[in-house]
């Protein structure tokens, strides 16, 4: 179950901050992010090929995650780190979810797509059968996981929400306390943001990124569970 922050400040000079914790298998091989894919900067899983989360160069960031009890592939469907990719061919989010949602949801396991740019944020639900719904989310804050936004059902949410929403926000190149809010590893699995290992399972890696008024882009990347990986910046150029 990986998590998805969004901070939508529309008017700021980065009007959309967004903090990402990757949860996986532990043996489950991966590249760090990186320009793997022509006009692209994103993590790569080793195994299927496809990302969990990755930016395009007009700005736009886009991060698939499981729904419940979907995790790992399946007998006869396509792998969902395809989705992010099939999404950053367009040069909006709103493209981007336009983009997802005319696919078959049928041909991937369940997935929840986070679609963001510095104009706004989609949040795409695929249930596995049918078209994916697609919406716009709201200016302020959002959190994803294997629930949909601001899902106060999942324990994760309602633990952390709230912490978000009275934290020190960023301000790019400071991260304010969001590195300390994703490092935090207390409580049980359902509820912790930074899952440490338990059963071949757990938190691998981090992500701060930030996208400015006038088209800037930061992405501050954990390679390990951010309790123990600093966040250093990428080269997005």
């Amino acid at each position: 179950m990986c998590t998805v922050i969004l901070l939508h400040r529309p008017g700021e000079a980065w009007p959309m901050l967004l903090a990402a914790n990757r949860d996986e298998r532990l043996d489950r091989r991966w590249d760090a992010p990186a320009a793997h894919w022509p006009g692209l900067i994103g993590g790569r899983d080793a195994m299927a090929g496809g990302t969990w989360m990755a930016m395009n160069r007009a700005g736009v960031v886009a991060a698939v995650l499981n729904r419940p009890g979907s995790l790992g592939p399946e007998a006869g469907k396509r792998s969902r780190g395809e989705l992010p990719l099939l999404a950053l061919e367009a040069a909006s989010a709103a493209g981007a979810a336009a983009r997802l949602a005319v696919l078959d949801a049928g041909l991937w396991r369940p997935f929840h797509a986070v679609l963001a740019d510095a104009e706004g944020a989609w949040f795409v639900l695929g249930a596995g059968e049918g078209r994916p719904e697609a919406r716009a989310l709201p200016p302020g804050l959002a959190m994803i996981t294997a629930h949909p936004p601001n899902d106060l059902a999942s324990p994760r949410i309602a633990r952390h929400l709230p912490r978000f929403a009275a934290a020190r926000p960023p301000a790019p190149p400071d991260w304010g306390d969001w590195p300390a809010l994703l490092a935090d590893s207390a409580g049980a699995a359902a509820e912790a943001l930074n899952i440490p290992p338990l059963g071949g399972f757990g938190t691998l890696c981090s992500s701060l990124l930030a996208l400015g008024a006038s088209g800037e882009r930061l992405w501050h990347f954990a390679a390990g569970p951010p309790d123990r990986a600093p966040f250093l910046p990428l080269p997005l150029d």
